[in-house]
């Protein structure tokens, strides 16, 4: 795996045609003389243009295997492959550069740097990006146009959280993780910022993978992944998805 551009995604392999190769994961964290098993055995794919819904209660390992998928962390066994490429074997060096490149990332807090306008928030993010959108161009993705020059404190929890968007796709990522994105907010402002993420995935054709402990939002997705006790419990393709105005919860 080298550090420059990744391939593009081409017809040679099975892995190579997919975002994401994931096989049997597993994920064990050290507590002193205790073993936690995040993670038991998890395969999973990403397709090209997929949007995903990761849903399971809460300890079930759907942000440990996020985490794994994005480079944040790192399986204790199991292989997963970005591109046809094994990021389970990759360095640190090799892990960082894939995180700044090719993964967009949004949590359920929006980490904002509270002395930057929204404008200079994404900016930060472009600044190192090598294919990166006009920072001005992904706030007007999202709405938010109208609201370049404010600061964090000025603006309302949905708007930081899609300024918090603007920021991880403006570097063009070939994919978005979304780790509980509308966590914080009311159900109304939610569906706000799942309209944005619906968006991104539509026109920019960027895979996501969302989670959530939410079955109404599993309705927009392509496909519906429930984990359980770190396993994979089911998985469900959804024929007719909803639009997220048409969610309730």
């Amino acid at each position: 795996m080298s550090t420059g551009p990744f391939p593009p995604v081409g017809p040679a392999s099975t892995e190579e045609s997919l975002v994401f190769h994931a096989r049997q994961i597993t994920k064990v964290y050290e507590m002193g003389e205790v073993q936690v098993h995040a993670l038991r055995g998890v395969d999973m794919d990403l397709h090209p243009g997929e949007l995903v819904v990761l849903l399971g209660p809460s300890g079930s390992g759907k942000s440990t295997l996020l985490n794994i998928l994005g480079g944040l962390d790192t399986a204790t066994s199991g292989h997963v492959s970005y591109r046809g490429q094994d990021i389970t074997k990759a360095t640190d060096r090799e892990l960082t550069d894939y995180r700044r490149f090719h993964v967009g990332f949004v949590f359920q807090f929006y980490n904002l740097i509270p002395s930057l306008t929204a404008l200079e928030n994404v900016a930060v993010v472009t600044e190192i990006a090598r294919n990166p959108m006009d920072p001005r161009n992904a706030l007007g993705l999202v709405g938010l146009r109208d609201r370049l020059h404010h600061f964090p404190a000025q603006l309302s929890g949905g708007e930081q959280q899609r300024v918090a968007i603007a920021r991880a796709v403006a570097k063009n990522p070939a994919v978005l993780l979304c780790d509980e994105p509308t966590g914080a907010l009311d159900s109304a402002t939610g569906i706000i910022v799942l309209e944005v993420l619906e968006k991104i995935n539509r026109e920019l054709g960027t895979a996501t993978v969302l989670i959530t402990h939410n079955a109404d939002i599993a309705e927009m997705a392509d496909r519906v992944i429930y984990l359980s006790d770190g396993l994979i419990a089911k998985v469900r393709r959804n024929e007719q998805k909803k639009k997220p105005g048409e969610l309730h919860w």
